[in-house]
């Protein structure tokens, strides 16, 4: 995995690590940008440079290109109303989407980034059957919540927590675990699992930063042939396949007290569970708060108030 190596930086390209080639490229990002009247530094709105950075990352940083891919997604934030839709998220429904998607363990790797765990067994028949009986497009939205709930929270909070670099913190770890799965419920859950990669790899680039799927069963190479062109190849090479021994690799990005105890380390969290926070997050954000946040200035700001 990436920062096994020293000589390896797996935040290049990012905030404080760009090449001369690098920091030109932004620097005519913004140009584009704001001639298309989408960046204006006076206006709070406007995207930070972590964001833009996001983009030309999954442009190879070529700012026509980052310009066309962001351009669309404004169009796309428009079309759904993001802003709103998250700041008007049911925060029940909220909390009870996560049990489909993956989850944050409240924990985050030696670089700070958080780590997510999806648990695809944990999506059995009944949950499935209770997440088809919700219209297409609310499961769609509900998506869009999630995303905007780690760009507007879980990336803040990392960012503020003290990691080795000031580096800002836009991209997550992800370990998908596919024990107890067959080939039938991959199968069966493949619409589902296209839709979000698809909705992140156009509107939430780059914010993979490593995926480990764990427990591999032998059939895995026939659902690595479905499920490959649903990322661009920057993803497919963030992708790495550990099979049912996923220790060694994993304790070399994440400390032991990070990791869950069923990949090898000695933290104590399941899928279902709540984020287990370090004391750091403890330290800045109290308890962890409910439904669509957003994390500022060094404080949490709830944006309903409709669950105790």
């Amino acid at each position: 995995m990436g920062d096994a190596s020293a000589a390896y930086n797996i935040f290049s390209g990012h905030l404080g690590h760009l090449s001369p080639q690098q920091e030109s490229a932004l620097v005519d990002f913004k140009r584009l940008l704001t001639e298309q009247k989408l960046y204006d530094p006076a206006e709070p709105s406007t995207p930070d440079d972590p964001t833009l950075l996001r983009f030309l990352r999954a442009r190879s940083f070529d700012p026509p290109a980052a310009l066309k891919q962001f351009t669309d997604c404004a169009a796309w934030r428009q079309t759904h109303d993001v802003d709103n839709l998250y700041a008007t998220f049911d925060s029940a429904e909220l909390e009870t989407s996560r049990r489909y998607y993956p989850r944050w363990t409240g924990r985050r790797d030696k670089n700070g980034m958080p780590v997510y765990v999806y648990h695809l067994a944990s999506l059995d028949s009944a949950v499935q059957k209770e997440l088809n009986a919700v219209p297409a497009e609310r499961r769609y939205q509900r998506i869009i919540a999630l995303y905007e709930w780690m760009t507007h929270f879980i990336f803040p909070v990392c960012t503020a927590a003290p990691h080795p670099t000031q580096t800002p913190i836009t991209c997550v770890v992800t370990i998908i675990d596919l024990e107890g799965i067959s080939i039938g419920g991959m199968w069966t859950l493949r619409s589902h699992l296209a839709e979000s990669a698809r909705l992140a790899t156009a509107n939430y680039p780059e914010t993979l930063s490593t995926i480990a799927i764990v427990n591999a069963p032998s059939f895995f190479p026939t659902i690595w042939g479905w499920i490959k062109g649903w990322f661009d190849p920057g993803t497919r090479n963030k992708i790495h396949i550990l099979g049912r021994n996923p220790s060694e690799t994993l304790l070399t990005i994440i400390d032991a007290e990070n990791l869950p105890s069923q990949y090898g380390g000695t933290l104590v969290w399941e899928y279902a569970s709540e984020p287990n926070l370090d004391a750091p997050t403890k330290e800045l954000i109290g308890k962890m708060p409910k439904g669509p946040v957003l994390f500022a200035d060094g404080k949490v700001s709830e944006l309903r108030h409709d669950v105790q």
